[in-house]
């Protein structure tokens, strides 16, 4: 656990079958990077799909949804509409732990989180922060489960999420919105989003300021993001760049005990720590069809600045992280036909280099990784009456390690590690309205500057850990295509697993555990169940385990086996509408409960939401509420009645927007 983001201190159900579908949505401007047609695209090998190639058991957020659920950033848009489980926050922002195939506390390491095509995921111990994204800026959300590492690299084990924000082009002259929320705990967002199209020419920017004092004390965080776009159309393509930066400041309430929780969550356990993080990330981006070959590329640089205060302690401290990272990913394209098939070759390259520097009482690290990666990727429609598709597609990725800490206990490291990802896939659909699907693939996780910077032996860098994946899947959809449902079995057989073991060492350290397993089943599923109401799903079941040593058959921590999420949606021709949502989370492990011990699991919780919004002559007026049940859980316990972190109570807000 990183300690720029952590506070000091130290009944399953039978899986239902719910779900939900695929919505799909125009493609965004830096990952499209050209001219797209009128029908609806998403992204598949990492270029805007053909209609024929569309990616295999994607979750598809869209604008629309987004703004009818109420939510205020991209995480909530994940968590609610996705039905993505996400882990209350440690610093109190509204940047959950997402969690995809149950990973537990290493979640935000085993999946990869990506803008535009731009890498967000970090490489360190601390989740994705996805607060310098205006959620006024996203065109669409992407969620793709399991493993991805042939085109995404380190990390895309659990799955794959995407954030694309608008394309250029549209409604000549200036257009935008405004908006305004206040409600309980003192919270309160304030954003401004302006759009000028002038001929080819297409500029955009968005202010935000949001904030709330939560319901625990010394909890209150105060966030403010800023993005600015320019793009233009150029003879068969587009080019252009984008500028976003956020300053988040943060309260650390800290753990409470068991008996603190019970007595009242509201309290803080540490009273007088505090933190900041500081975040600017710079994007350039161009794309050309060159005969019958789409060539793209994006160059981005992104800073990083974090401090911590840790003074509720009887050893008080300050600490310091900065870091940067640059990243080049050019790629090529061929679309074309062989023998009447359809057929997408894509090759590309990744470059990054990643460096961070830390300033702290007990840590003067500075460290530095390089990685250069290549992919080959090629997919064919092989029938196309029954559609028919088969994919494959290789990688391989090398990484340059630079590890010094002369107050640390870790050994330098001075290494090169490298590491192969494969896949193959194939779908069919043997009737009009069933399709059937296979994928299997190899995927992987580097081992990051913090795990080895804590590690057991210490002498010894730790192991890349690998996962073998297989998921088997079905979609049923009507004829109308208003209803679908999904199925996907899914498993992931890991070695070396990455992960901090409580109980070697006598304090506990990151070590590669004995070969373990993740296996489940994911139902999705939409449906109108009549003419102005639309109901959907999500489920996911998932066992986590030791397959092999002393461990074997015990469960990880911090799982749920059960994520239920469920939305319904009033939408009448008139002015008004209506969106109500429901996610209910299994018992799970406490976070040091390696050895399955201890005699109480953190509960499970239901969560309400909902708003109620009407619209007239360009405004729009709405209500909506958090955890309107007023549940007192909590989703994030790192011990044995003990290192909680409590949830928010009931909160309703109200808000008005115009549209210009």
């Amino acid at each position: 656990m990183n300690p720029a983001v952590v506070s000091s201190g130290a009944p399953a159900v039978r899986p239902l079958a719910l779900a939900c579908a695929l919505a799909l949505s125009l493609l965004s401007g830096a990952a499209a990077a050209q001219d797209v047609p009128s029908t609806v695209v998403v992204t598949g090998a990492r270029f805007p799909s053909d209609t024929a190639l569309q990616p295999i058991g994607a979750t598809v957020i869209t604008q629309d949804e987004i703004r009818r659920a109420g939510v205020n950033d991209v995480n909530a848009a994940i968590r609610k509409i996705g039905g993505v489980y996400g882990r209350q926050s440690l610093d109190s922002s509204p940047d959950f732990t997402l969690d995809l195939r149950g990973f537990g506390s290493n979640s935000a390491q085993n999946m990869v989180v990506l803008v535009d095509g731009v890498r967000l995921s970090e490489n360190e111990q601390t989740a994705t922060s996805l607060a310098a994204i205006p959620i006024d800026t996203v065109e669409r959300i992407e969620i793709t489960r399991g493993g991805g590492s042939v085109l995404y690299g380190d990390g895309a084990i659990g799955g794959v999420i995407q954030i694309f924000t608008r394309r250029g082009g549209g409604q000549q002259g200036m257009h935008g919105s405004v908006f305004a929320e206040g409600g309980e705990f003192h919270q309160h967002d304030v954003r401004v989003a302006l759009t000028q199209v002038t001929g080819d020419i297409t500029a955009d920017v968005a202010v935000a300021r949001q904030g709330s004092q939560n319901d625990r004390k010394n909890s209150a965080y105060d966030l403010r993001n800023f993005s600015v776009g320019l793009q233009t159309r150029i003879n068969n393509g587009r080019i252009g760049m984008r500028v976003e930066s956020a300053q988040q400041e943060t309260r650390f309430p800290g753990p409470l005990t068991l008996q603190q929780f019970d007595q009242d969550p509201s309290t803080a356990g540490t009273p007088f720590d505090f933190g900041s993080l500081d975040t600017n990330l710079a994007t350039a981006f161009v794309a050309y069809r060159l005969g019958a070959v789409d060539l793209a590329a994006e160059l981005s640089h992104r800073e990083r600045k974090v401090r911590a205060a840790y003074l509720s302690s009887a050893d008080p401290s300050t600490n310091a992280y900065d870091g940067r990272q640059d990243q080049f990913s050019p790629r090529a394209r061929w679309l074309g036909n062989v023998g009447g098939m359809v057929n997408e070759a894509v090759a590309g390259v990744d470059l990054a280099r990643w460096k961070r520097k830390t300033d702290s009482p007990y840590s003067n690290a500075d460290a530095s990784q390089t990685s250069r990666a290549v992919y080959l990727r090629d997919e064919l429609r092989f029938d196309a009456a029954h559609e028919g598709r088969v994919a494959l597609g290789a990688r391989h990725e090398t990484f340059d390690k630079d590890f010094t800490d002369e107050l640390a206990f870790a050994t330098p490291d001075h290494g090169k590690q490298s590491q192969n990802a494969w896949e193959a896939q194939l779908s069919y659909k043997p009737l009009a309205p069933l399709g059937v699907y296979a994928k299997a693939g190899q995927s992987y996780r580097v081992p990051n500057v913090d795990d080895n910077a804590y590690r057991f032996p210490v002498n010894t860098m730790l192991k890349i850990q690998t996962s073998h994946d297989l998921e088997l899947g079905a979609t049923l959809a009507n004829a109308a295509g208003d209803s679908k449902l999904t199925a996907r079995l899914f498993r992931h057989k890991l070695n070396n697993e990455i992960f901090y073991d409580p109980t070697v060492n006598g304090f506990g350290a990151n070590i590669n555990l004995d070969p373990t397993r993740r296996q489940g089943i994911e139902i999705d599923a939409e449906t109108r169940i009549a003419a102005d109401w639309h109901a959907s799903a999500h489920l996911q079941h998932v066992n986590a385990e030791f397959t092999e040593g002393p461990n074997a058959g015990r469960e990880l921590v911090l799982v749920p086996k059960n994520v239920v999420t469920a939305r319904l949606a009033w939408l009448p021709a008139g002015a008004q509408s209506a969106d109500v949502g429901v996610q209910w989370v299994d018992r799970q492990r406490n976070g040091n409960d390696f050895d399955n011990s201890c005699d109480l699991r953190m509960p499970s919780y239901v969560t309400f939401d909902a708003r109620y919004a009407v619209k007239t002559d360009g405004w729009e007026f709405a209500v909506s509420g958090l955890n309107l049940a007023d549940r007192r859980y909590y989703s994030y316990a790192y011990g044995c009645r003990s290192g909680i972190y409590p949830s928010n109570g009931r909160q309703v807000k109200v808000s008005a927007r115009y549209d210009f």
